[in-house]
């Protein structure tokens, strides 16, 4: 019974903490930015957000949009280091590809507005 229990913990915790860890495949990781640094691409990546994105990841991105008070897990925060961590590809292919409840936005948002987002998330970096 006590064996029965405490591998029933570590199950239920290894869920969770694998629930919340989304991570992009390696091969993300060498998908180029054709508009790092454009300032043209952020302010129409800012309008984008301000759309699309404020009501779960909050004004200023930190997850805390009204919307996103009720999803699981809840929505990133992408003033954390471990959001400005990921490449830029890795950030583009989750916007692009989803995971609930984040959306997958390959077939609502062009390539370029979606590049337009990640280099507009690049502005929460502290």
């Amino acid at each position: 019974m006590k064996i029965t229990l405490t591998l029933l913990l570590l199950l239920s915790a290894t869920f969770v903490v694998n629930a919340q860890t989304w991570v992009a495949p390696k091969s993300a990781d060498t998908i180029e930015n054709p508009f790092i640094g454009n300032k043209d691409a952020i302010k129409k990546g800012k309008k984008l957000f301000a759309s699309m994105c404020v009501i779960c990841h909050g004004f200023k991105g930190k997850g805390d949009g009204v919307a996103g008070a009720a999803l699981s897990p809840k929505p990133a925060n992408f003033t954390s280091k471990t959001i400005q961590a990921q490449t830029d590809g890795a950030l583009f292919w989750k916007l692009t590809n989803g995971k609930a409840p984040m959306a997958a936005y390959k077939d609502m948002l062009t390539k370029e507005q979606r590049w337009q987002l990640v280099n507009y998330l690049r502005t929460f970096k502290k």
